[in-house]
């Protein structure tokens, strides 16, 4: 039997399993801009940056444009339906018994995020076989790994999408996770900037950065700290190895690397919620909580 994939996964193992038959390695880059006058964020594809190189054997996934909801959504990289979401699995030769490793390498300090969110989609469909790559495309380089500008050949694979609700929140579960009225044990955890989350969050979650100086990558290797670390920001975020962690940000992006790094940590019941600050705050009747 082929070797599970791990959560993170290190270097040394994906060099040492390009040429496996059921493995594809998934590049995921977005690019991210701003504009400061409208506020608006505009995302661009990593796709000719993989096309000039990336790791041999990959293929490029464009997260921006195909795999986030685009008929009438109700946020921004909303996760596509069922239907969608298979057929650009399968165009990217990924099947029901394929292993994945993505990895990024995104211009800002994103990293591992855009992975970890295609991770987290696989999840959410029920493809347990995926992990990301730890450090992404940066650290592959900077360790003189291999690559290639090469595309590799089409696979004829079938992916059949199972939809895991256990690992995707809607704006509804929160809502009841952070009631004071419920009886629940849930943890919901911001994983936006100290700042962001001071200045407006959701009531009665509590903040474990993917992002920032205080965040659970190290900016200087791209890689996550070590899963001790996380354990520990977790549990003093009040997670538990029984509860549910329900984590968010801005728009389901850093809370997918988040989520990523509770599960490489120990936690197993995690969810994303995928609508995140943008969904919530579009609500008038939900309430925000900040420190002013």
């Amino acid at each position: 039997m082929p070797d599970p994939v791990p959560t993170l996964v290190e270097p040394e193992w994906l060099e040492s399993h390009l040429q496996d038959p059921d493995l594809r390695v998934v590049d995921c880059t977005v690019h991210l801009t701003y504009d400061n006058e409208t506020g608006e964020m505009n995302g661009e594809s990593g796709r000719s940056d993989w096309a000039d190189s990336h790791i041999p054997g990959s293929v490029f996934v464009d997260l921006f444009e195909d795999l986030s909801e685009t008929d009438d959504p109700e946020y921004s990289f909303q996760l596509p339906a069922s239907e969608e979401f298979a057929a650009e699995m399968e165009s990217a030769g990924i099947g029901d018994d394929t292993r994945v490793v993505a990895y990024d390498d995104p211009r800002d300090d994103l990293s591992n995020e855009w992975a970890a969110r295609f991770w987290w989609m696989l999840q959410a469909y029920g493809h347990e076989q995926v992990g990301v790559l730890n450090g992404g495309w940066k650290r592959w380089t900077r360790e003189n790994r291999p690559v290639s500008d090469k595309s590799p050949p089409t696979r004829e694979v079938t992916f059949t999408p199972d939809f895991r609700p256990e690992r995707h929140a809607d704006k509804d579960d929160v809502v009841d996770y952070v009631s004071e009225e419920t009886e629940t044990d849930a943890c919901v955890v911001n994983a936006l900037w100290q700042d962001d989350y001071a200045e407006l969050r959701i009531p009665n979650s509590e903040n474990v950065p993917s992002v920032g100086e205080q965040a659970i990558i190290d900016t200087e290797t791209n890689t996550y700290l070590p899963t001790d670390e996380i354990r520990r920001r977790f549990r003093q975020a009040g997670a538990t190895d029984d509860a549910k962690v329900v984590t968010y940000c801005g728009g389901g992006i850093a809370a997918s690397s988040a989520a990523l790094a509770a599960r490489a940590a120990g936690f197993e019941d995690v969810a994303v919620y995928d609508g995140s600050m943008e969904e919530w705050r579009a609500d008038p009747d939900l309430p925000t909580a900040s420190d002013d």
